[in-house]
């Protein structure tokens, strides 16, 4: 397995590490609507206390990811992507265990500590896709990784709560099973993609660290412009796990089982996506069109989303917010075109940290003006403002990606 991948490995390469994030992501789904449902047990049924836990954990993790995803990035360049990769999944096994067995609240805070300092097998398996692709492929790639990440997201808490009526801690132990299943498919069959003549000669400390990462970002044209692109993008999507299964029952009445079949249905709108459209625009428009697309379509949905004052309304911008899934495939498409193969994993490494600080500021700002605009409901009337704060943020994104998003010279000779 550790031998480097040539000629048509390529092509399974992909389905491997495709089913490795289907996993992965498939395991986190199902922990969102029962890790916050484990917190308020533990915490007498008190709301207050879980919300105070729950946003504890959640800029925990944030700040393990912008420390430890730079560390990770660089072990990948170094020692290749598979031994990353098995690490990120047996810490994640290790948090569901955590979990499944904790017998308190600071339990399972250290779990989030463990799992936040190991969690890149997302960003190392996007360096993989990086590595197995040409670059005028790649942005198709990164669109089955996208296709992955709905999979899961969209399957995934559908599990968690079907799981959580037998048992409450029935969920943790089929992730921990899930993570250990993926973690021995990536040992036996997940072969290596980075061949040692194009590793990092060596581990540089300076550069393993977020100030280090962002070094890297400065020294290539164009990518610092491209990661405050990404940074603000990933910015406003934490919204969506933010407030919107608040947003939603609150100003549409919708009960917990129709907010379910409304984020499935937009999973299953993300994945068509990715699976069918991805690929068409960037050949007709490019990996910049895509993106510029993407982001724009990701703005009039949240626009959407915001104002709409029934619930019939707000599912018309399900389609259109379906189409923010062009973004992330042309993003890493430009952006790994600016590295050679040997920071590809400082690169993700990168990108990791600064959706570590996304995570860190994301919940503060938009549950903050959700409050405010829920306790003020009477006379503001805007529900939806966190929401239109984060169309604001991705209309940002849209005008500095107009001005950053330039094609870059391929930065690697094509594979062989």
């Amino acid at each position: 397995m550790n031998q480097p991948i040539t000629g048509g490995r390529r092509h399974a390469a992909l389905g491997f590490i495709f089913v490795t994030a289907v996993l992965d992501v498939l395991s986190l789904g199902v922990m969102i609507p029962v890790l916050p449902s484990l917190v308020l047990q533990f915490g007498g049924g008190d709301a207050a206390t879980a919300a105070d836990w729950n946003l504890l954990f959640a800029v925990t993790w944030g700040v393990m990811q912008f420390i430890c995803s730079p560390v990770l990035g660089l072990m990948s360049d170094r020692f290749g992507r598979r031994p990353v990769i098995l690490t990120s999944i047996f810490g994640l096994g290790v948090d569901f265990l955590f979990m499944a067995f904790a017998p308190s609240l600071w339990w399972l805070f250290v779990g989030r500590i463990f799992n936040g300092m190991t969690a890149a097998s997302f960003s190392t398996a996007s360096a993989y896709v990086a590595d197995v692709t040409t670059p005028e492929n790649r942005a198709k790639g990164f669109g089955l990784m996208g296709a992955a990440f709905g999979v899961g997201f969209t399957f995934g808490p559908a599990l968690g709560g079907w799981l959580w009526q037998f048992d409450h801690r029935l969920p943790f132990l089929v992730c921990a099973a899930l993570a250990l299943c993926n973690w021995l498919y990536g040992f036996f069959v997940l072969p290596e993609s980075l061949p040692p003549e194009r590793r990092q000669p060596r581990f540089d400390w300076r550069k393993a660290n977020p100030v280090g990462a962002l070094n890297l970002l400065r020294r290539h044209p164009g990518l610092l412009g491209l990661a405050g692109v990404g940074f603000l993008f990933q910015l406003a999507s934490n919204v969506l796990p933010s407030v919107f299964v608040l947003y939603m029952g609150f100003r549409y009445g919708w009960a917990p089982a129709t907010i379910g079949l409304t984020l499935m249905a937009s999973g299953i709108s993300s994945i068509l996506v990715q699976a069918v459209v991805v690929g068409r625009v960037v050949k007709v428009a490019g990996e910049r069109g895509a993106l510029l697309i993407g982001l724009f379509c990701g703005f009039a949905g949240f626009v959407v989303y915001g104002l709409a004052p029934t619930g019939w309304l707000y599912l018309c911008g399900l389609p259109l917010f379906a189409l923010s899934g062009l973004i992330q495939p042309g993003l890493q498409g430009l952006m790994t075109r600016r590295v050679a193969p040997n920071e590809q994993g400082q690169l993700q490494g990168a990108n990791s940290a600064m959706m570590g600080i996304a995570s860190i500021l994301g919940p503060p700002l938009f549950l903050l003006p959700f409050a405010f605009a829920v306790r003020h409901d009477a006379t503001l009337h805007m529900p939806g403002l966190p929401v239109l704060i984060a169309a604001v943020l991705m209309l940002a994104a849209t005008a500095l990606a107009w001005t950053k998003a330039r094609p870059a010279p391929i930065s690697e000779p094509p594979s062989a």
